[in-house]
């Protein structure tokens, strides 16, 4: 037991120690500020304040336009779809089928897994709060479910962290693996935003999903560094990076 506690204090003191500290802090913060938020929705106490941001981004005479140039409603369906389940489908079997040909199979499983059960973590989530769309303001573009939490902006945090998160993996560049990261950040911010400005959700609604999103990406990095400690495999996935195999050396 004590050489057990001096290494975990070791490791702890470790810069590998301070990167899962900090994971795990960014991850209790993400859950207590989800669960402060969904406290406050179903008290309606951000009803007043949700509604005056979505009345701000339409026209005062006309609602039913949205400000700023013509040209910003087509970017905005263009960009929110990014966060929908086609497009989301499709970009995870598309890096399924390049960790499938690279033969990372674990690698493989870990983004199915995260990905399958961030969506129907949503999913389970709209139901318990069955919050109704927004309706001070026209829909510009469809949707149908429950408001809370945003199924986009927590899905595209859920895909296009935990991909950023792998591709950082495959490079050992910093400068690289800031960009990767950087990107991924900036879709799933944007994909939130756009939300807002068609009219289908409120910005409770995209923080609430910013902040699922980001803690179930965590949870599942802290799940695969665990996998990578007991499974040699794994780490030597890892550390080959995205080589393909010699198909005549099997």
């Amino acid at each position: 037991m004590r050489y057990r506690f001096r290494e975990w204090r070791t490791t702890l003191k470790s810069a590998d120690g301070i990167r899962l500290l900090g994971t795990l802090l960014v991850l209790v913060g993400c859950c207590l500020g989800f669960v402060a938020l969904a406290d406050e929705i179903l008290e309606k106490e951000t009803q007043g304040f949700d509604e005056a941001v979505v009345l701000a981004l339409r026209r005062a005479d006309d609602p039913s336009t949205p400000i700023g140039p013509v040209w910003l409603r087509g970017a905005a369906r263009d960009v929110t779809s990014l966060g929908g389940v086609t497009v989301l489908t499709l970009v995870t079997l598309a890096v399924c089928g390049f960790l499938a040909l690279v033969r990372h199979f674990r690698s493989l499983l870990l983004v199915l897994g995260s990905t399958v059960g961030g969506a129907v973590l949503n999913s389970l989530l709209k139901a318990f709060f069955a919050r109704p769309r927004p309706t001070v303001v026209p829909h510009l573009t469809e949707a149908s479910a429950p408001s809370f939490p945003s199924g986009h902006a927590m899905l595209s945090a859920i895909v296009y962290l935990t991909l950023g998160a792998l591709l950082a993996q495959l490079t050992e560049n910093r400068w690289l693996k800031v960009y990767v990261l950087s990107v991924s950040l900036a879709l799933t911010f944007l994909v939130g935003l756009t939300r807002v400005f068609l009219g289908v959700h409120y910005l409770t609604d995209i923080l609430g999903g910013w902040m699922a999103g980001l803690a179930w990406a965590l949870f599942t990095s802290l799940l695969a560094r665990a996998a990578k400690r007991r499974s040699p495999g794994l780490r030597e996935e890892v550390r080959t990076g995205a080589e393909v195999p010699d198909s005549t050396n099997p």
